[in-house]
């Protein structure tokens, strides 16, 4: 299905100005949809020919649905849509007509005009029309509850047609909530309660306030009720700020070990402020559980820091004894180890400052190969470069990854750009520079990495599967064990040495980064 922005492009002549204000009605309507117990249809003009478009749908969470079906795509015209087109050309609020049938249920309409004000504040044209059709199978008794979501619903309708609905969002506000159910408080234009549901009653209740809300000052309320006097302050400002036509960030107040989310609208019909409405949501087991999150978070990435400070303790005892060690070949090997228990550590030491068990592995892949260069036991100069980017790997594979490719590089540094002659002396360089590159890219859910060199390629009896040192051993136990993917060692097609890996980044557990459990 197209989406608002799509539909609204391909359909009408609307500026993107206008379609990215319809997008932030349909980013903040669930607010209206549940107040008004009704389903809301946003409906744009096409060319001017007396049809409308549906572009965007939302159904109440505190009502049956008048829509079973998708309505989002829908063309319609003629007398379906008188309604809508009152609304658009006469730019008021359409109420009349008789109820109308959708299968077998019973509906009422209702088109409210949408505004985008002008530069200088002034209500511009009418740019779309907000259908609200309420399913009218069910017998409702008029409680206080919905005779004031019902008053309030009005109001904001009203502001959507004046073009002061919705308010403008905050830097990292990405969701409307706390929503209608959460808890609601309206405000009289002078901050007094005059009616709080049970929801939001039970909120405060929680925070230490065991009165009634109505009659109390919102403001002051805050003020006394949080536990910190500076959060208090914004907690009432905002309400301040609400009550004076401005829409402020949500704030949260604590006290008596109890969180409370609050968020500040205006409610201003026709431009007159007449109060302000205060959506309140309790979120003292979220906030509990962030604490938890945070504490875990921050265990784990002290235990990579000392595991990270563990191997490099026992790669310097390893580099310690090597530098003891009489036989070349001791020694050699000892080296090998320092370089293989220093490539984890890289790992850890990223992980220790990750927020998660992944890491950027770009980063570590670099050093890994700088570090080949100026360890490897050859005379000759290589360059190193990368080409694409790994990303983001879960720990799980980065670790096996990466000891992977150092073995690799200094396999292509060292053998692939062997001396000259039995004396030692560095063979003379013709034609290219003697360079490593290690090539990644994603395809699906594989990670295809290969590391190419230009050197004198693999000897004319090398068994691939068998063949090699200890390093080129411990790569394919890595490769075909902890990491599940092949590996295939093969001559360049240009000459030199070519090592493909192909890694499939779903395990047989969870995903770390999507969430979602791999195949086993």
């Amino acid at each position: 299905m197209s989406t608002l922005r799509d539909l609204a492009e391909e359909h009408t002549a609307l500026r993107p100005a206008d379609i990215d204000h319809l997008h932030r009605i349909a980013g903040d309507w669930q607010l209206l949809s549940d107040l008004s117990f009704a389903d809301l249809l946003l409906w744009v003009p096409v060319d001017g020919d007396g049809t409308f478009l549906c572009v965007a749908q939302v159904r109440p969470t505190t009502a049956p649905t008048a829509y079973l079906d998708d309505q989002v795509g829908r063309i319609v015209g003629g007398p379906e849509v008188a309604h809508l087109e009152v609304a658009h050309r006469q730019g008021r609020i359409w109420r009349e007509g008789d109820p109308v049938w959708y299968g077998d249920v019973p509906a009422r309409h209702e088109a409210i005009p949408v505004r985008l004000r002008t530069g200088d504040g002034e209500a511009g044209e009418v740019i779309a029309v907000v259908g609200r059709d309420t399913n009218l199978s069910t017998a409702r008794t008029p409680s206080q509850l919905e005779l004031n979501y019902l008053t309030t619903a009005d109001d904001l309708a009203q502001m959507i047609a004046d073009g002061t609905f919705p308010p403008p969002r905050h830097p990292g506000e990405t969701t409307s909530a706390p929503r209608v159910g959460d808890g609601l408080v309206r405000l009289d234009a002078n901050g007094k309660v005059t009616y709080a549901s049970p929801n939001a009653q039970s909120a405060y209740r929680r925070l230490g306030y065991a009165s009634h809300l109505v009659g109390e000052d919102l403001a002051k309320l805050h003020r006394r009720l949080a536990g910190d006097p500076l959060e208090g302050t914004d907690a009432g400002n905002a309400v301040l700020a609400a009550l004076r036509g401005e829409a402020p960030p949500r704030r949260e107040i604590d006290a008596r070990g109890a969180t409370m989310l609050t968020r500040a609208l205006p409610l201003m019909p026709a431009g007159v402020p007449i109060g302000a409405l205060v959506l309140v949501r309790d979120i003292t087991e979220v906030r509990r559980r962030d604490r938890a999150l945070i504490t875990k978070d921050a265990t784990i990435r002290e235990i990579h820091h000392r595991v990270k400070n563990n191997l490099q303790t026992v790669a310097a005892l390893l580099r310690l004894q090597a530098r003891r060690v009489a036989m070349p070949e001791a020694r050699v090997a000892l080296e090998e180890s320092v370089r293989r228990v220093a490539s984890i550590a890289l790992v850890h030491e990223t992980l220790s400052m990750s927020s998660d068990e992944a890491v950027e592995f770009d980063g570590i892949v670099d050093r890994v190969a700088s570090a080949a260069t100026e360890v490897a036991a050859t005379e000759v100069t290589v360059g190193m470069r990368r080409k694409g980017s790994f990303g983001v790997l879960p720990a799980e594979i980065a670790t096996s990854l990466v000891m992977v490719l150092n073995e690799l590089l200094l396999n292509a540094v060292e053998h692939g750009f062997p001396p000259a002659d039995e004396d030692g002396a560095p063979a003379a360089v013709d034609g290219p520079k003697p360079e490593v590159v290690v090539s990644v890219h994603r395809l699906r859910k594989e990670l295809h990495v290969s590391v190419t060199d230009n050197g004198r390629g693999l000897p004319g009896q090398f068994d691939a599967e068998r063949g090699g040192n200890l390093g080129l051993q411990i790569v394919r136990a890595l490769v075909t064990g902890e990491l599940r993917g092949t590996i295939e060692l093969r001559n360049g097609a240009g000459g030199g040495t070519e090592a493909a890996l192909v890694v499939p980044l779903a395990r047989g557990t969870t995903d770390r980064l999507t969430g979602r459990a791999g195949p086993p």
